[in-house]
């Protein structure tokens, strides 16, 4: 987050079958109480599962939620709310909600491993690398994948 305005940075990155489908990062509107914030992923999640039930691809629940935050995992398990996290808002009960039906499953993941820390932080050379070189892969495997996808379609279509 601005060090200065101490607003913070919310990222994420939805993959679907490896490949990263949607994305995210945006700065937060105000400066939040926690850093607990993963409410945004939850819901692109949960339009991104009606999309493909839509076109009838069944998505196995729970849904792996990683965030890099303890805290938001405590909120998402948590069936009491404390001094603490009175602040929270509609947004935490409805991923706790989620989280309760085994909707949704938040799971902690190391910043080592966190993927959308390429748009939430200031990452050192080789783990900004290491995180963008993934991304940017999986980006081209898809676009890969679209081509080949085209091309059947019209030796079909002919």
């Amino acid at each position: 987050g601005d060090k200065e305005t101490r607003i913070s940075v919310t990222g994420y990155i939805l993959y679907f079958c490896g490949v990263p489908i949607a994305w995210k990062s945006k700065g937060q509107k105000n400066i939040t109480l926690s850093s607990s914030e993963a409410s945004e992923a939850v819901k692109e999640v949960q339009f991104v599962k009606q999309v493909l039930s839509a076109l009838d691809i069944q998505v196995k629940n729970p849904v792996s939620i990683n965030v890099d935050n303890q805290g938001a995992i405590y909120m998402a398990e948590s069936y009491r709310i404390s001094d603490r996290s009175k602040h929270v808002d509609v947004r935490w009960h409805y991923v706790k909600n989620l989280s309760e039906e085994g909707k949704i499953k938040v799971e902690f993941i190391p910043t080592e491993e966190n993927d959308s820390d390429i748009f939430t932080k200031n990452l050192g050379g080789e783990l900004y690398e290491k995180h963008s070189v993934k991304f940017m892969m999986s980006r081209k495997m898809l676009n890969e994948g679209t081509k080949r996808y085209n091309a059947v379609n019209s030796q079909i279509d002919k």
